[in-house]
């Protein structure tokens, strides 16, 4: 049997037919779900009548409160039961990638890296610092200071200063 080809005229002719089918089916289920929208609202939320003494009133926002409370206790169970559903179905996702044996972990490899090496890759172009600590050391010299040389050996210039008299001396000597 061979198979005739469909001619481009027919074939646009039903790709519109379908299109106009899908458009018509799009249109009725806005529809429907704007009636059911519209019975669920005309249920559940009665007209709002305002009562014109103060006590009235109190009593309508207090019972107005108790509504909203129910409606997010309700709100809070909905959508931890979806975050619970979204979580179950991540793992099933993930037990049907393992089952399928598409993606197997690689073994995983020692790998010997400096500091600087394992910044630039964690970092990107960011890192520029080196971890080199003794290479950004600065040299610094002593300087021995004229009164050390002058003076000697602490231990006899602390004798000297001892006492009332090595006070006077050293203050005369600054004056």
């Amino acid at each position: 049997m061979a198979e005739k080809k469909m001619t481009p005229s027919r074939r646009n002719h039903l790709k519109s037919l379908l299109l106009q089918i899908g458009q018509d089916m799009v249109e009725e289920q806005e529809r429907e779900a704007e009636e059911e929208k519209r019975t669920y609202m005309q249920d559940n939320c009665p007209r709002l009548s305002i009562p014109g003494c103060m006590h009235e009133l109190q009593e309508l926002c207090r019972q107005l409160h108790k509504q909203i409370d129910l409606v997010d206790d309700e709100r809070y169970d909905i959508q931890i039961k979806v975050t619970k559903s979204n979580k179950e179905i991540e793992d099933l996702k993930l037990k049907v990638q393992d089952l399928n044996g598409k993606f197997k972990k690689p073994t995983l490899r020692r790998v010997r890296m400096s500091a600087d090496a394992m910044l630039a890759a964690l970092l990107g172009s960011k890192h520029k610092v080196s971890l080199d600590l003794r290479g950004n050391l600065r040299q610094v010299k002593k300087e021995v200071k004229e009164e050390e040389k002058q003076t000697g050996d602490w231990r006899k210039n602390i004798e000297d200063k001892a006492g009332m008299d090595g006070r006077k001396k050293m203050f005369e000597t600054e004056a």
